[in-house]
């Protein structure tokens, strides 16, 4: 897969990932609510540390720098 997250998305992606847990595992969303904050936090988890986002390259973005 090509790399098209950049430091600074890896960085909130990860954080909202680690953020999303906490609110499922602490009780302070629950339900299906808190079944899809545990998936989105484990996309952006994955996401975030493999540098690649799908639906980046769907639409042609990037945040990472150009390269000369």
């Amino acid at each position: 897969m090509k790399k098209n997250v950049g430091s600074i998305d890896k960085i909130i992606r990860i954080i909202i990932a680690i953020a999303l847990f906490a609110l499922a595992y602490l009780g302070m969303i629950e339900g299906t609510l808190a079944i899809v904050a545990y998936v989105a936090g484990a996309i952006m988890l994955v996401t975030g540390f493999m540098k690649s986002c799908p639906l980046y390259s769907i639409f042609g973005l990037s945040s990472c720098p150009m390269k000369k």
